[in-house]
């Protein structure tokens, strides 16, 4: 039995990395998110055959109603990847409420829609897998994000107690704590700020998309139905606690 998958923010980047290695690797059916871009979309479906949905992770009645779409068109999901994610930088003297609530919103908020949407399902059938995806900010903060890292610290905590929840029912809620990844977010940092990043990482290079995905593709399989409630740092070493 093919198992369904949701990966929120899914067509670029880890996302889209989650996406492929959970339809590889695993199998699953995999529906990708996105909440804006509608040409970058058809392109990611064209390139991949991976179907996408649009809406709003921070948006909860969008959310019940486009977890319901995809449970009529592809079946019931039994595994969320809640991957979604904004940043709206500046020190906190310089950021609007706009900006924190944006973030809150979206990075915190929709993990819980995600969860409320799907978590049930995953209860009355004996299994689900929810992975959430936090920051090494998250764990260790980081100037001018106050609110990204309040967010992805927000989903540490999260991701325990729903795991506590979850574990008599076969359902697992872990966390994947990515450090600095060669995405499109992190090419976006000026070269000389990226310079003292990569020079604090003692692998001595970013991380790349595949290495959270196959983080992701292992913690949504079978064999890790023992391992809830935890977080896993894939960081290069930057960050040790």
């Amino acid at each position: 039995m093919s198992r369904v998958a949701i990966v929120t923010g899914g067509t670029r980047g880890i996302g889209r990395a989650i996406c492929e290695r959970l339809r590889d690797e695993r199998g699953f059916t995999v529906v990708a998110n996105y909440a804006g871009n509608d040409d970058a979309a058809r392109k990611f479906t064209d390139e991949t055959g991976i179907p996408t949905i649009k809406f709003d992770v921070g948006d909860y009645d969008a959310v019940q109603d486009a977890c319901q779409k995809v449970a009529g068109e592809h079946g019931l999901v039994d595994v969320v990847v809640n991957n979604a994610g904004i940043t709206r930088d500046g020190t906190l003297l310089k950021m609007s409420y706009e900006d924190w609530d944006a973030v809150m919103r979206t990075n915190l908020g929709g993990c819980f829609n995600m969860a409320k949407a799907t978590f049930a399902g995953m209860k009355e059938r004996g299994w689900g897998r929810i992975v959430n995806i936090g920051s090494i900010n998250g764990q260790a903060g980081q100037y001018g994000q106050v609110n990204y890292a309040a967010a992805k610290s927000g989903i540490h905590g999260f991701t325990k107690a729903l795991a506590q929840e979850g574990a008599r029912f076969g359902i697992t809620v872990n966390a994947i704590a990515p450090g600095y990844i060669d995405t499109d977010m992190v090419a976006a940092v000026p070269e000389p700020v990226l310079e003292k990043i990569v020079a604090k990482i003692p692998v001595g290079r970013l991380g790349k998309a595949s290495e959270i995905a196959r983080g992701v593709s292992f913690l949504c399989s079978e064999h890790a139905e023992f391992v809830t409630g935890s977080t896993m740092s894939i960081n290069g070493g930057q960050h040790m606690y």
